[in-house]
């Protein structure tokens, strides 16, 4: 996992790593450990759930080890927010010792950090009961804490790292793969991997959306036409491309009812403006546009869309891309209709031609992909009304080494389909097999964000793209209601509205993917309630963000119904948003310095990191009081008063 860069308020802490990003964490419970890597000194794991996927839950131990760098020479100290109890080793000294101090952080002595890499050791006792967790954060002599920054965390490699994440990967594959759907197991429930619900797409109607030789293509050899493709290849041997043309001309007898798909534009003002469409959207950050011949394993191409989508359907799914697929990785963007149909335009206009092959209509070509379908496997993935005739042994009733053979195999035997595994991956999947898989069972929300976030490709427009926080911060950014909302497309407004682009909706993958990356952050999945609002502090808060006695913040953002009166370049997001979205921990962080979150920012630094505030007559001079005075402010929402202006 990638992990990007969060950056102290130290001048002198841009540091290189010495190793792999991040501090290897070793769980330990019931007699059994299971080693992984987490980003910072970070964790939280709600009351009665598992503190990893192959641990059981209940009361356990996790040691985080690594090395911590610096580039001077410098003094110290640690804070720890903590739930159970930590210990924190530094050079091997001991330097703190906290239990149960979730509301007041502990602060540890000052400890000389030497130029280069430190050994760093936490290690956590989760609580008997309730919730388990720990946020640790630093501070420089003479400075206020401040999450320790990501590059600054390293680790050397592990027999014990490399054993679970071959175990884990094992575990991915066969949830990404459908393995469960032939081979049956543990079925999605509240407590199991959100993943054991994943669907194929539907095959009703299938004839009215897909060409009838991308289908055959597609059947003949995913992986030949993406790598990336999780469907196996079902038929293989000399009888192969024919079984395929059979599936293919009965899946294309599966028309819809009504299905005249309303015209496509095809002037060529329609094709530039989708072409437009398809850069400001950043859809090259998941796709190869058809008009580049490139290859990228991170990356689908888009050469073959006109002989998948047979033209007019295109549209429909650009608009709805879950509504055959719910588990769809295509997100769904707030097309309006007319735009859609020009991006389909400037795709198909661009793609290879389609064949002008027809699909077959030999009725008993028809009737033999009709049983194929009802005997390869076909229906254990795909939906549709039609008797499924295929089974198999069940998972539990694998044995490890059968791992070694059939469609995970390195040779499919005549009687399986093939993944086509590298050897990596067949090795991951063993080193789960020999596991009691009981893993499936057990959602871990962090594990879930960080594996997610790479499969959702994240990080391919987070980060990269001007306007866009990098991913790594969120999960300490968002609040997680706010986040679920925000990735399921359900929130109305844009944060950002004069930024082009658009943030896609993953609706199925929302709320746990929110709750995740709170967890990795350390942060519980539910946000705390506040005490109510301090109406007196609100009226504080409005001056100091007014340009009278203020700070002059309303220049640049809106308050409410206020728009920004001076913006300069881009304005800053609106006032009236920030208590929904905005985590406390980090609005404390970004307001007091914003250039130790996001060095390239054009917020400017108000406060001293001796808790001072140029506006020293206002609440005793205190930035730690100034800033609560405005978060009561921003509390107020969209009914948040009008702050002065002159």
């Amino acid at each position: 996992m990638i992990w990007g860069l969060m950056l102290s308020t130290s001048l002198f802490l841009k540091a290189e790593s010495t190793g792999h990003e991040g501090l290897l964490a070793t769980f330990k419970s019931g007699g059994k450990s299971d080693t992984a890597t987490l980003p910072n000194l970070w964790l939280h794991v709600p009351a009665n759930q598992s503190p990893t996927p192959f641990l059981s839950a209940g009361p356990f131990t996790a040691t985080f080890e690594g090395m911590i760098t610096v580039d001077l020479r410098a003094e110290y100290s640690f804070e720890a927010e903590v739930q159970g109890s930590v210990k924190l080793t530094v050079n091997g000294t001991l330097i703190l010792e906290a239990a149960d101090s979730p509301a007041k952080p502990v602060v540890s002595k000052a400890i000389r950090l030497n130029k280069g890499t430190n050994s760093i050791l936490a290690e956590y006792q989760a609580p008997s009961s309730g919730d388990a967790f720990l946020r640790m954060e630093w501070m420089p002599k003479g400075g206020q804490d401040n999450p320790i920054p990501a590059s600054a965390l390293s680790h050397a490699d592990s027999d014990e790292l490399t054993k679970s994440s071959a175990a884990l990967r094992g575990r991915t594959l066969v949830v990404e793969h459908r393995c469960l759907k032939c081979h049956s197991g543990p079925a999605s429930s509240a407590g199991g991997m959100p993943e054991l619900a994943y669907d194929a797409p539907t095959f009703e109607a299938i004839g009215s959306r897909r060409g009838f030789s991308w289908m055959r293509d597609w059947i003949s050899d995913p992986k030949k036409m993406r790598p990336s493709a999780r469907m196996p290849q079902v038929f293989h041997g000399a009888e192969a491309p024919e079984q395929a043309r059979a599936v293919a001309a009965f899946l294309t007898s599966l028309k819809a009812e009504t299905s005249t798909p309303a015209p496509l534009p095809t002037s060529e003002d329609d094709v530039k403006a989708g072409q437009k469409l398809f850069t400001s959207l950043n859809c090259e950050a998941c796709h190869i546009s058809p008009d580049k011949d490139e290859t990228d394993p991170l990356r689908n191409p888009l050469k073959h869309v006109a002989a998948k989508f047979n033209g007019a359907p295109l549209t429909a799914f650009l608009l709805a891309p879950a509504a055959h697929y719910e588990w769809s990785r295509m997100p769904k963007f707030k097309l309006k209709p007319e735009e859609a149909g020009q991006i389909a335009a400037y795709l198909l206009a661009r793609a290879n031609k389609a064949s002008d092959e027809t699909a077959p209509s030999d009725a008993d070509l028809v009737t033999k992909g009709k049983t194929l379908v009802q005997t390869s496997g076909c229906l254990n993935c795909h939906s549709l009304k039609l008797d499924n005739q295929f089974s198999t042994k069940s998972l539990s009733a694998l044995a490890a080494a059968d791992w070694k053979k059939g469609c995970v195999g390195a040779e499919a035997s005549a009687k399986s389909v093939s993944y086509q595994f590298k050897a990596a991956d067949q090795a991951a999947l063993q080193a789960f097999a020999e596991t009691d898989r009981s893993s499936l069972e057990r959602h871990v929300s962090w594990e879930f964000a960080m594996r997610q976030s790479g499969n959702l490709k994240c990080i391919q427009c987070h980060g990269k793209f001007e306007g866009f926080p990098v991913y790594e911060i969120l999960g300490g950014k968002i609040k997680p209601e706010w986040g679920a909302k925000f990735i399921a497309g359900e929130v109305a407004y844009k944060p950002r509205p004069w930024i082009e682009s658009q943030m896609p909706a993953f609706v199925k993958f929302a709320q746990p993917m929110a709750q995740g990356m709170a967890a990795v952050h350390g942060l519980p999945p539910a946000t705390p309630e506040e005490p109510p609002i301090d109406a007196a502090q609100v009226a504080i808060g409005q001056k100091l963000v007014s340009p009278v006695g203020g700070f002059s913040c309303v220049l640049c953002h809106g308050a409410g119904e206020l728009a920004a009166t001076q913006v300069f370049e881009s304005a800053g997001i609106n006032f009236g948003y920030t208590a929904e979205r905005i985590q406390r921990t980090y609005y404390n962080h970004w307001l007091r310095n914003p250039q130790s979150v996001d060095p390239a920012t054009k917020m400017p630094v108000y406060f001293t990191e001796e808790d001072g505030s140029p506006l020293s007559d206002v609440l005793d001079g205190s930035s730690t009081k100034q800033r609560e005075a405005i978060w009561q402010y921003f509390r107020m929402g969209w009914k948040m008063p009008t702050p002065p202006l002159q």
